[in-house]
């Protein structure tokens, strides 16, 4: 007989606890946590962000609306007031863990190349030219250099 290797699903569950993304409304973009699962379509969430600007109150909404986010806040008790999860948030180091996610990175830098001013990207293009137009066999020290500064112009630099 063979032996058979029976793994748990990777699947991201909605649950009490699941660390979530908003994607549309007045909070899109910001982070919270499933407080409470009403029904099959709505969860109540609350978004306790160490950053002023991230605050998400507490509130029902359609899980159409959410993105789930690999991480579980461990240990919070169904329906948990906000100072609760706060405390659980803080001590789960949410906000550093999503500043640290690849996923994070790229909405920053999606961002920034959106709010791009004309001058801007018109410099990315040339940037871009020169990367694309110099000689292939000189491109591996010079396109290094000039790769690595378009990254840091759209990914670093702050208004």
């Amino acid at each position: 007989m063979s032996t058979v290797d029976i793994k748990p699903a990777g699947w991201k569950l909605v649950e009490v606890g699941r660390v979530v993304t908003l994607r549309s409304g007045p909070f899109e973009g910001k982070l919270a946590t499933v407080v409470e699962i009403i029904d099959p379509g709505r969860i109540l969430v609350d978004g306790p962000s160490t950053k002023e600007d991230a605050v998400v109150p507490r509130q029902a909404i359609a899980t159409s609306t959410v993105s789930l986010t690999p991480w579980v806040i461990p240990g919070l008790p169904k329906a948990a007031g906000t100072g609760a999860v706060k405390r659980k948030w803080e001590s789960y180091e949410v906000d550093k863990k999503w500043a640290e996610s690849s996923w994070a990175k790229k909405r920053e830098q999606q961002d920034r190349r959106r709010n791009l001013t004309d001058f801007e990207r018109f410099k990315v293009m040339r940037l871009k030219k020169q990367v694309s137009n110099s000689p292939k066999h000189l491109q591996s020290p010079a396109s290094e250099i000039l790769l690595q500064g378009l990254k840091v112009y759209l990914v670093g630099i702050q208004h």
